[in-house]
Protein backbone atom coordinates (compact mmCIF):
# COMPACT_ATOMS: atom_id res chain seq x y z
CA UNK A 1 0.00 0.00 0.00
CA UNK A 2 2.98 2.69 0.70
CA UNK A 3 4.13 1.71 -2.67
CA UNK A 4 0.88 2.50 -4.43
CA UNK A 5 0.28 5.83 -2.35
CA UNK A 6 3.80 6.90 -3.57
CA UNK A 7 2.74 6.21 -7.11
CA UNK A 8 -0.16 7.89 -6.56
CA UNK A 9 1.08 11.18 -4.83
CA UNK A 10 3.78 11.26 -7.99
CA UNK A 11 1.15 10.84 -10.40
CA UNK A 12 -1.06 13.62 -9.16
CA UNK A 13 1.65 16.16 -8.60
CA UNK A 14 2.89 15.45 -12.13
CA UNK A 15 -0.60 14.47 -14.31
CA UNK A 16 -2.44 18.51 -13.00
CA UNK A 17 0.89 20.23 -14.94
CA UNK A 18 0.51 18.20 -18.41
CA UNK A 19 -3.28 18.38 -18.62
CA UNK A 20 -2.76 22.49 -17.91
CA UNK A 21 -1.02 22.39 -21.30
CA UNK A 22 -3.92 21.02 -23.56
CA UNK A 23 -6.40 22.00 -21.14
CA UNK A 24 -5.49 25.75 -19.20
CA UNK A 25 -8.73 26.52 -16.65
CA UNK A 26 -9.64 29.94 -17.65
CA UNK A 27 -8.76 32.49 -15.22
CA UNK A 28 -11.95 34.91 -13.45
CA UNK A 29 -11.97 38.45 -15.11
CA UNK A 30 -8.56 40.48 -13.79
CA UNK A 31 -7.14 43.68 -14.05
CA UNK A 32 -3.34 44.02 -14.07
CA UNK A 33 -2.21 45.18 -10.71
CA UNK A 34 1.60 46.59 -9.10
CA UNK A 35 2.94 48.63 -6.61
CA UNK A 36 6.40 49.10 -5.15
CA UNK A 37 8.47 48.21 -2.67
CA UNK A 38 11.60 49.94 -1.16
CA UNK A 39 13.85 47.05 -0.11
CA UNK A 40 17.02 48.11 2.15
CA UNK A 41 19.51 46.72 -0.23
CA UNK A 42 18.13 47.73 -3.73
CA UNK A 43 15.94 50.64 -3.08
CA UNK A 44 13.04 50.31 -4.83
CA UNK A 45 11.32 47.12 -6.58
CA UNK A 46 8.39 46.51 -8.24
CA UNK A 47 5.91 44.03 -8.26
CA UNK A 48 3.19 42.99 -10.32
CA UNK A 49 -0.48 40.86 -10.36
CA UNK A 50 -3.78 40.02 -11.46
CA UNK A 51 -6.67 41.51 -9.21
CA UNK A 52 -9.73 40.69 -9.53
CA UNK A 53 -12.45 43.14 -7.63
CA UNK A 54 -15.70 41.56 -7.12
CA UNK A 55 -19.13 43.34 -7.34
CA UNK A 56 -19.79 44.29 -3.40
CA UNK A 57 -17.44 41.73 -2.21
CA UNK A 58 -16.16 42.78 1.62
CA UNK A 59 -13.44 40.57 1.48
CA UNK A 60 -10.33 39.92 -0.56
CA UNK A 61 -7.88 36.62 -1.12
CA UNK A 62 -4.09 37.76 -1.41
CA UNK A 63 -2.91 34.11 -4.03
CA UNK A 64 0.92 33.13 -3.02
CA UNK A 65 2.12 31.06 -5.74
CA UNK A 66 4.81 28.22 -5.07
CA UNK A 67 8.56 28.19 -6.37
CA UNK A 68 9.22 29.07 -9.40
CA UNK A 69 6.10 29.34 -10.02
CA UNK A 70 3.99 33.15 -11.01
CA UNK A 71 0.95 33.95 -10.44
CA UNK A 72 -0.47 32.62 -13.90
CA UNK A 73 0.18 29.10 -12.35
CA UNK A 74 -3.07 26.92 -12.62
CA UNK A 75 -3.61 26.45 -8.93
CA UNK A 76 -3.21 30.19 -8.76
CA UNK A 77 -5.96 30.56 -11.07
CA UNK A 78 -8.45 28.33 -9.71
CA UNK A 79 -7.81 29.59 -6.24
CA UNK A 80 -9.21 33.11 -7.58
CA UNK A 81 -12.26 30.91 -9.27
CA UNK A 82 -13.20 29.73 -6.17
CA UNK A 83 -12.87 33.42 -4.16
CA UNK A 84 -14.79 35.17 -7.45
CA UNK A 85 -17.62 31.99 -6.30
CA UNK A 86 -17.43 32.66 -2.94
CA UNK A 87 -18.14 36.45 -3.36
CA UNK A 88 -14.53 37.61 -2.20
CA UNK A 89 -12.05 39.67 -4.54
CA UNK A 90 -8.84 38.19 -5.59
CA UNK A 91 -5.22 39.12 -5.97
CA UNK A 92 -2.76 36.66 -7.62
CA UNK A 93 0.75 38.08 -6.31
CA UNK A 94 3.97 37.69 -8.21
CA UNK A 95 6.69 37.79 -5.38
CA UNK A 96 9.40 40.08 -6.83
CA UNK A 97 10.82 38.61 -9.87
CA UNK A 98 8.60 35.74 -10.40
CA UNK A 99 7.19 37.72 -13.75
CA UNK A 100 9.82 37.71 -15.34
CA UNK A 101 11.01 41.27 -14.83
CA UNK A 102 14.20 41.09 -13.41
CA UNK A 103 13.16 43.39 -10.54
CA UNK A 104 15.04 41.03 -7.93
CA UNK A 105 14.93 37.35 -6.04
CA UNK A 106 12.18 35.92 -3.77
CA UNK A 107 12.90 33.63 -1.30
CA UNK A 108 10.66 31.43 1.26
CA UNK A 109 10.69 33.87 4.16
CA UNK A 110 10.09 37.24 2.40
CA UNK A 111 6.57 38.48 3.70
CA UNK A 112 7.51 41.60 2.72
CA UNK A 113 5.83 41.27 -0.62
CA UNK A 114 2.76 40.22 0.95
CA UNK A 115 3.06 42.95 3.69
CA UNK A 116 3.49 45.47 0.62
CA UNK A 117 -0.02 44.28 -0.94
CA UNK A 118 -1.84 44.63 1.93
CA UNK A 119 -1.09 48.10 1.99
CA UNK A 120 -1.62 49.08 -1.55
CA UNK A 121 -4.85 51.38 -2.02
CA UNK A 122 -6.57 48.86 -3.87
CA UNK A 123 -6.81 46.39 -1.22
CA UNK A 124 -7.23 48.44 1.91
CA UNK A 125 -10.60 49.48 1.05
CA UNK A 126 -11.52 46.04 1.63
CA UNK A 127 -12.38 44.86 5.26
CA UNK A 128 -11.60 41.19 5.31
CA UNK A 129 -8.20 40.35 4.02
CA UNK A 130 -7.06 36.68 3.84
CA UNK A 131 -4.22 34.69 2.31
CA UNK A 132 -3.76 31.49 0.56
CA UNK A 133 -0.13 30.34 -0.21
CA UNK A 134 0.88 27.28 -2.35
CA UNK A 135 4.15 25.75 -1.21
CA UNK A 136 6.90 28.38 -0.94
CA UNK A 137 4.13 30.70 -1.00
CA UNK A 138 1.64 29.13 1.62
CA UNK A 139 5.03 29.10 4.28
CA UNK A 140 5.17 33.13 2.96
CA UNK A 141 1.10 33.10 4.13
CA UNK A 142 1.82 30.89 7.29
CA UNK A 143 5.26 33.02 8.57
CA UNK A 144 2.99 36.39 7.43
CA UNK A 145 0.10 35.64 10.20
CA UNK A 146 3.02 34.22 12.49
CA UNK A 147 4.81 37.49 12.88
CA UNK A 148 1.27 39.55 13.18
CA UNK A 149 -0.70 39.49 10.12
CA UNK A 150 1.07 41.92 7.82
CA UNK A 151 0.54 44.72 10.68
CA UNK A 152 -2.88 42.73 12.13
CA UNK A 153 -4.61 43.36 8.63
CA UNK A 154 -4.64 39.55 7.52
CA UNK A 155 -7.87 37.88 9.02
CA UNK A 156 -7.41 34.52 8.30
CA UNK A 157 -4.69 32.44 6.06
CA UNK A 158 -4.22 29.03 4.37
CA UNK A 159 -1.46 26.96 3.34
CA UNK A 160 -1.46 24.25 0.55
CA UNK A 161 1.46 21.59 0.89
CA UNK A 162 3.93 24.31 2.64
CA UNK A 163 6.83 22.88 3.61
CA UNK A 164 7.41 23.58 7.66
CA UNK A 165 10.76 21.93 8.23
CA UNK A 166 12.81 23.90 5.92
CA UNK A 167 16.41 21.94 6.77
CA UNK A 168 14.20 18.55 6.41
CA UNK A 169 12.09 19.50 3.30
CA UNK A 170 15.45 20.33 2.05
CA UNK A 171 17.19 17.23 2.62
CA UNK A 172 14.23 15.37 1.37
CA UNK A 173 14.01 17.45 -2.21
CA UNK A 174 18.04 17.10 -2.65
CA UNK A 175 17.96 13.14 -2.43
CA UNK A 176 19.10 11.81 -5.81
CA UNK A 177 15.59 10.30 -6.07
CA UNK A 178 14.08 13.54 -6.46
CA UNK A 179 16.22 14.75 -9.17
CA UNK A 180 13.53 15.41 -11.71
CA UNK A 181 11.32 17.59 -9.27
CA UNK A 182 14.57 19.27 -8.65
CA UNK A 183 15.36 20.61 -11.73
CA UNK A 184 11.94 21.59 -12.19
CA UNK A 185 12.17 23.66 -9.10
CA UNK A 186 15.56 24.83 -9.80
CA UNK A 187 14.54 25.86 -13.24
CA UNK A 188 12.22 28.16 -12.43
CA UNK A 189 14.42 30.51 -10.27
CA UNK A 190 17.26 30.22 -12.32
CA UNK A 191 15.26 31.86 -15.10
CA UNK A 192 14.47 34.94 -12.30
CA UNK A 193 17.90 34.81 -11.75
CA UNK A 194 19.19 35.39 -15.02
CA UNK A 195 16.72 38.37 -15.99
CA UNK A 196 17.78 39.64 -12.62
CA UNK A 197 21.56 39.62 -13.57
CA UNK A 198 20.50 41.16 -17.07
CA UNK A 199 19.83 44.52 -15.10
CA UNK A 200 21.60 44.45 -11.45
CA UNK A 201 25.31 42.99 -10.02
CA UNK A 202 24.79 39.65 -8.73
CA UNK A 203 26.76 37.87 -6.62
CA UNK A 204 27.30 35.07 -8.58
CA UNK A 205 27.86 34.29 -12.52
CA UNK A 206 25.29 33.56 -14.30
CA UNK A 207 26.82 30.34 -15.93
CA UNK A 208 27.55 29.19 -12.06
CA UNK A 209 24.63 29.78 -10.88
CA UNK A 210 23.24 27.59 -14.06
CA UNK A 211 25.19 24.97 -12.93
CA UNK A 212 23.35 24.82 -9.35
CA UNK A 213 22.42 21.23 -8.90
CA UNK A 214 20.53 21.33 -5.02
CA UNK A 215 18.46 23.30 -3.15
CA UNK A 216 20.80 23.79 -0.51
CA UNK A 217 23.71 25.05 -3.10
CA UNK A 218 21.23 27.43 -4.45
CA UNK A 219 20.02 28.75 -0.66
CA UNK A 220 23.68 28.58 0.12
CA UNK A 221 25.14 30.52 -2.83
CA UNK A 222 22.16 32.63 -3.91
CA UNK A 223 19.68 33.62 -1.30
CA UNK A 224 21.99 33.66 1.66
CA UNK A 225 24.31 36.19 0.13
CA UNK A 226 21.43 38.27 -1.40
CA UNK A 227 19.45 38.85 1.60
CA UNK A 228 22.01 38.78 4.19
CA UNK A 229 21.90 35.40 5.89
CA UNK A 230 25.51 33.52 6.88
CA UNK A 231 24.67 30.08 4.81
CA UNK A 232 21.48 27.83 3.79
CA UNK A 233 21.32 26.95 7.65
CA UNK A 234 21.16 30.28 9.10
CA UNK A 235 18.94 30.87 6.33
CA UNK A 236 16.36 28.00 7.07
CA UNK A 237 16.89 28.74 11.08
CA UNK A 238 15.61 32.28 10.63
CA UNK A 239 12.97 31.61 8.30
CA UNK A 240 11.28 28.73 9.05
CA UNK A 241 7.80 29.23 10.31
CA UNK A 242 8.03 25.85 12.13
CA UNK A 243 9.07 27.52 15.45
CA UNK A 244 6.27 30.85 15.14
CA UNK A 245 3.93 27.71 15.06
CA UNK A 246 3.09 27.90 18.73
CA UNK A 247 2.84 31.66 19.26
CA UNK A 248 -0.06 31.53 16.27
CA UNK A 249 -2.36 34.31 16.99
CA UNK A 250 -4.12 34.07 13.48
CA UNK A 251 -6.60 31.43 12.17
CA UNK A 252 -4.11 29.47 10.02
CA UNK A 253 -5.03 26.49 8.03
CA UNK A 254 -2.63 23.97 7.07
CA UNK A 255 -3.95 21.78 4.43
CA UNK A 256 -0.92 18.86 3.14
CA UNK A 257 -1.25 15.75 1.36
CA UNK A 258 0.03 12.22 2.81
CA UNK A 259 1.14 11.39 -0.16
CA UNK A 260 3.23 14.36 -1.11
CA UNK A 261 6.25 13.43 -2.77
CA UNK A 262 7.92 16.83 -2.63
CA UNK A 263 6.79 18.10 0.85
CA UNK A 264 6.73 14.94 2.92
CA UNK A 265 4.65 14.16 5.46
CA UNK A 266 6.96 12.96 8.19
CA UNK A 267 9.13 16.25 7.43
CA UNK A 268 5.81 18.26 8.14
CA UNK A 269 4.09 16.40 11.15
CA UNK A 270 6.41 16.89 13.79
CA UNK A 271 6.49 20.21 13.37
CA UNK A 272 2.74 20.81 13.94
CA UNK A 273 2.85 18.58 16.85
CA UNK A 274 3.10 22.27 19.24
CA UNK A 275 1.51 24.17 16.80
CA UNK A 276 -1.45 26.79 18.76
CA UNK A 277 -5.19 26.03 18.76
CA UNK A 278 -5.32 28.75 15.91
CA UNK A 279 -3.41 26.57 13.61
CA UNK A 280 -6.18 23.90 11.77
CA UNK A 281 -4.71 21.00 10.00
CA UNK A 282 -6.05 19.08 7.42
CA UNK A 283 -4.41 16.11 5.67
CA UNK A 284 -5.71 14.73 2.29
CA UNK A 285 -5.49 11.12 2.00
CA UNK A 286 -5.25 11.27 -2.01
CA UNK A 287 -2.75 13.80 -4.03
CA UNK A 288 0.21 14.82 -4.51
CA UNK A 289 2.11 17.99 -4.44
CA UNK A 290 -0.44 20.85 -5.13
CA UNK A 291 -2.54 18.65 -7.44
CA UNK A 292 -4.98 16.81 -5.95
CA UNK A 293 -8.32 15.07 -7.10
CA UNK A 294 -11.11 17.38 -7.01
CA UNK A 295 -9.13 20.35 -7.06
CA UNK A 296 -12.06 22.60 -7.52
CA UNK A 297 -13.87 21.41 -4.67
CA UNK A 298 -10.82 21.44 -2.38
CA UNK A 299 -9.98 24.94 -3.13
CA UNK A 300 -13.56 26.17 -2.72
CA UNK A 301 -13.53 24.00 0.64
CA UNK A 302 -10.42 25.98 1.90
CA UNK A 303 -12.20 29.32 0.49
CA UNK A 304 -15.01 28.89 2.71
CA UNK A 305 -13.31 28.01 5.69
CA UNK A 306 -11.57 31.94 5.16
CA UNK A 307 -14.63 33.47 4.48
CA UNK A 308 -16.16 32.30 7.85
CA UNK A 309 -13.25 33.17 10.02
Amino acid sequence: MPILADVGGHAWTVWPRVRDRFRPPVAPPSAPWSTEIDDPTLGIVKLSGRIDHVAGARGLVIIVHGMGGSAERTYCAVAASAARAAGLSSLRLNLRGADGSGEDLYHIGLVDDVEAAVAHPEVTGYERLYAIGFSLGGHIALRAAALGGAGGRLRAVASVCAPIDLDACCAHIDHAKRWAYRMHLLAGVKEVYRTVAARRPMPEPVEAVLAIRSVRVWDERVVAPRFGFAGASDYYRRVGVGPLLPGMAIPALVVASESDPMVPARTVRPALVDASSAVEVRWLRRGGHVGFPGEVGILSEIVGWLAKT
